[in-house]
């Protein structure tokens, strides 16, 4: 089992944000902004002085967020499951290889997340094949009118494909364990739920700013530098330490 510090999992999140955005924030907005049939629960009263509609709008947006980051942290506990085999997280070179993957998927996202390269839709068009058949049941849900549904649409949305998710889901099986594989997830999850759930209440309002070049280069910059660093700290195989804090390698490596 490999610990790997879940502070630059949580950044990567938050600035690859700008790209949930695009992907997610859509469909956040639409159903947070719908009016239901009838309210949810926490709508019959303000919440700390908040109108009951922007107060209903958020009960929707983060059940729906919270059903979204359950299924990452199952796909992160399913990967870290994975990753305890034997044959795949005790070999040097095989473990060796696969942090090289990993930060390579970062750098992979920062080019992408800068409008300069778009491999990673090609790995998104594999996981295609299976929404196609998930699609039809988040129809069922719509429109939303109780948390559960909300949450149960979040849950299905978080299968959606996206080379984001797929690139930390690459450190999820480094850790070899189920607990820690959910929890890489659960801070990326945290990471991205800033900006999905200010889109979901304030509506398509900040989507202009979020997709503005500057923006985009500077998060992709950013997200570009920790999978560089990450290459550097595994090639050297030294402890260079705060590098240890912000980079995806085993710590004490």
């Amino acid at each position: 089992m490999t610990s790997i510090s879940l502070l630059p999992i949580f950044l990567i999140g938050l600035l690859g944000g700008v790209h949930c955005v695009g992907m997610c924030g859509g469909i956040v907005s639409a159903f947070a902004v719908a009016t239901p049939r009838r309210p949810f629960p926490v709508a019959v009263a303000t919440m700390n002085g908040l109108p009951a509609a922007v107060a209903d709008s958020g009960a929707r947006v983060l059940a729906f967020n919270a059903g979204r980051i359950g299924s990452y942290m199952a796909a992160g506990a399913f990967a870290g499951l994975v990753g305890s085999v034997p044959a795949l997280i005790n070999v040097a070179v095989v473990q060796t290889a696969a942090y090289w993957l990993a930060n390579l998927m970062l750098i992979a996202l920062g080019l992408t997340l800068m409008n300069v390269w778009h491999g990673l839709a090609r790995i998104e068009a594999v996981g295609r094949v299976a929404w196609r058949h998930v699609q039809p049941l988040m129809r069922r849900l719509l429109p939303v009118q109780t948390p559960l549904q909300a949450f149960a649409l979040g849950a299905l949305w978080g299968w959606v494909p996206c080379g984001m998710v797929y690139s930390v889901l690459m450190t999820a099986l480094l850790t070899g364990s189920a607990t820690q594989g959910a929890q890489v997830m659960l801070a990326f999850g945290l990471g991205t739920l800033p900006l999905l759930f200010t889109m979901g209440v304030a509506g398509t309002s900040i989507q202009p700013w979020l997709q503005k070049r500057a923006v985009r280069r500077v998060a992709g910059l950013l997200v570009l530098a920790f999978g560089l660093l990450g290459l550097v700290r595994v090639g050297t195989g030294l402890s260079h330490g705060w590098l240890d804090a912000v980079c995806i390698t085993p710590a004490g490596r």
